[in-house]
């Protein structure tokens, strides 16, 4: 199991945002974090990369202890993560290459035609080995997100989250970004973890949802009927 929670409280600045939490993730699976505003969905999210420290229960992901883990241990749990981000996070002064060497030097990586040979591998994957030299504000919404998701697979991690990744995109090029993000996971089988507010893309691509309500987090069975207006905003 890639990521196992077991009865986690999750708590920022003093504040339980979401307690006994379960959730348990394998290889390949796809799996939705939905539910309203502020419910805690992107607190889970942070807690799996021990942006937030855990200090009940049990959390492993990717064979880290979360509620254990040391400070010097949380660079290469984060290796072991893809994360995608709603707003790109990328490096506006340096190009898409450049972002992707500076996240490998980063990580470890010493090599520089390695570097540059696996660089171009991610972007070949995303359909952007032709924009390399470009700068970000160069691209599309729909082309900085493909290089971000280039970005999070540098490392074939195992787990990838994605935290409101078409949020920002319009709707054929949300389209676009969830083709994409499903052939990887059919392809290459990393877990993939998604929050989402958009509830066309839930209907359009089934998987296991998880709903952030009342303060904890609850699996909804694939067989029971659901309107997305009692857990979407």
């Amino acid at each position: 199991m890639l990521i196992e929670l077991e009865n986690i409280d999750i708590v920022n600045d003093g504040n339980l945002i979401l307690s006994d939490v379960n959730l348990s993730v394998d290889k390949g699976e796809f799996v939705y974090l939905v539910g309203k505003v502020g419910s805690g969905k992107s607190s889970i999210i942070k807690a799996m990369i021990a942006e937030l420290p855990l200090h009940t229960g049990k959390a492993r992901v990717c064979d880290f202890d979360l509620l254990k883990i040391k400070r010097k241990q949380i660079p290469y749990l984060r290796r072991s993560i893809g994360v995608v981000f709603q707003d790109f996070q990328l490096l506006m002064d340096r190009s898409v290459e450049e972002n992707l060497l500076f996240v490998l030097e980063a990580t470890g990586w010493k090599k520089r035609d390695e570097m540059l040979r696996r660089s171009k591998e991610v972007l070949e994957m995303v359909g952007m080995a032709t924009k390399a030299h470009k700068m970000p504000h160069q691209l599309s919404g729909g082309e900085q997100q493909r290089v971000v998701i280039a970005r999070a697979f540098l490392n074939n991690p195992p787990v990838i989250l994605a935290d409101e990744p078409t949020g920002n995109l319009d709707p054929d090029t949300t389209v676009e970004i969830m083709e994409l993000f499903m052939k990887i996971n059919q392809e290459q089988k990393p877990a993939l973890v998604m929050v989402t507010h958009n509830r066309d893309l839930v209907k359009r691509y089934p998987g296991r949802m998880m709903v952030c309500e009342n303060g904890t987090l609850n699996e909804i069975p694939t067989e029971m009927e659901i309107s997305m207006d009692d857990i979407l905003v």
